[in-house]
């Protein structure tokens, strides 16, 4: 008799490293035991009729904001995750801030995971920080698992004396020669603070306030100054780089440089600066604020040149949510409302709209930048981020022709505010499975709440692209 299978996903278009193929997926104790072009059921195995739809490795989204602790009220453990889980993502790293303490130490990491822990739909792990004053903590936290640091060099906003700040230019290089030393990753929120704080000052003091004023304050130079200085750094100190949203295909161009040099560096972005422009922020308004902000039309297309050709590595939500009265209170300027964009449930439906549908860029390519690239970089491979064999058995399976119009009672977060709703999608994620457990299903939502494991990544773990 041949391998019993706890659960078969049965011809579907299989996403793999490679290619798009009709297979089906053997799944045995929540991982991928068998990809063939068919295989045998026993009387115990579930079968799921995936014939049409697209199977591929669930996304693995390497930079949200859930906000936790003492600030679930923005979003939590639980609407994140299902909103990644109803989106086709199976894991995520959560960002040190928007949190009260931020994860900048040890007992910090441990209010994360006792809150996430049994509430989480989707697998997870956690992002450390970088701020002035905490280089003895650095190391504690990658031997907790965190994957990598996040340091901002312009002022991240919020309140509070216990608020995650940004690096001086002293604290970065110090923080990179300590990350260094053991073998960790940084990645960097880059934007000139000397720049971008001159311009929201002249701009305060001139009562302009709109959306393309923000925009102004918030310039390409503002991303490309800080690329090059935190790229100097790195060749001075050997520290391993991701930058985080780059928004100008300027900037991709310098960390390709630098990567041609032999610097180890990676570059994201976000599904938001390939999707939306600042004519869209405009018609939009506070919905679509984020920071670096969105650009021109002619950037957007000349970044999804980048993609094709490879130079962009990851592709991350930064699903930044928060109350609506931060974004959308009568009365409240555009400069003063909070800059982050919500859109975590969206960002594979839109990258599979916009990249394949429209563009015609090929889904392993997309597959790569979505779910293996991250999954390398940040040390949860190879467990997560392919359909293989030995893998956790991650997969988002995706209806092709359902096409639909996002509303905001589809979203799952905790605020239903999101510069995608009214847009149309021409695909939707069915259905999504975490280590062979399916954890949404469209049309009845979330199966199994609290599913989610914590993943202990290691500073050393992460592979090189």
């Amino acid at each position: 008799m041949g391998e019993r299978f706890d659960r078969i996903i049965r011809g579907g278009q299989v996403v793999a490293q490679e290619e798009v193929r009709v297979l089906d997926i053997g799944m045995k104790d929540g991982k991928i035991a068998a990809l063939a072009e068919r295989l045998e059921a026993s009387e115990e195995t579930s079968v799921l009729d995936a014939r049409g739809r697209w199977v591929l490795p669930g996304m693995v989204d390497v930079h949200v904001h859930f906000n936790e602790p003492n600030r679930g009220h923005w979003e939590g453990f639980a609407t994140g995750s299902a909103a990644l889980a109803a989106g086709g993502a199976t894991c995520y790293v959560d960002m040190p801030l928007n949190g009260l303490p931020p994860t900048v130490n040890v007992p910090a990491l441990r209010q994360k995971e006792a809150l996430a822990e049994g509430t989480s739909v989707v697998d997870y792990a956690f992002w450390g920080g970088l701020v002035p004053g905490n280089l003895g903590d650095l190391e504690p936290l990658a031997a907790e698992g965190v994957p990598a640091f996040k340091a901002f060099l312009s002022n991240p906003g919020g309140e509070g004396e216990e608020r995650f700040r940004e690096v001086d230019d002293v604290s970065l290089l110090e923080g990179m020669k300590r990350i260094a030393s053991f073998g960790g990753l940084l990645a960097l929120h880059a934007e000139s603070d000397a720049i971008t704080s001159a311009l929201a000052e002249a701009a305060a003091r001139e009562g302009r306030t709109g959306p393309l004023d923000f925009v102004r304050t918030r310039p390409v130079i503002a991303e490309l100054e800080a690329v090059n200085r935190a790229i100097l750094f790195s060749e001075q100190t050997g520290c391993r780089l991701h930058f985080v949203h780059m928004s100008s295909p300027e900037a991709i161009d310098l960390i390709d440089q630098a990567k041609r040099r032999g610097v180890d560096v990676t570059v994201e972005t976000c599904p938001h600066y390939l999707a939306l422009s600042e004519l869209d922020l405009e018609r939009l308004g506070a919905v679509a604020k984020c920071a670096p902000p969105l650009r021109d039309e002619a950037r957007i297309a000349r970044m999804w040149e980048q993609l094709a050709e490879g130079k962009i590595d990851v592709i991350a939500s930064d699903h930044s949510p928060s109350p609506e009265e931060l974004k959308l209170a009568p009365g409240l300027s555009f400069m003063q409302a909070w800059g982050g964009i919500a859109g975590a449930q969206s960002s594979l439906e839109l990258m599979l709209h916009e990249g394949h549908i429209v563009r015609g860029i090929p889904l392993p390519k997309l597959a790569a930048v979505l779910s293996a690239n991250p999954a390398k970089r940040f040390g949860l491979y190879p467990r997560k981020g392919e359909i293989a064999v030995g893998f956790d058995a991650d997969v988002a399976i995706v209806d092709p022709e359902a096409s639909y119009i996002l509303s905001k009672e589809d979203l799952l977060q905790k605020h239903p505010i999101s510069p995608y709703v009214g847009r149309t999608f021409s695909c939707r994620v069915a259905m999504t499975l975490v280590r062979g457990s399916v954890v949404y299903e469209a049309g009845s939502g979330i199966q199994l709440s609290g599913h989610g494991i914590q993943l202990r990544a290691g500073a050393l773990g992460s592979v090189v692209l």
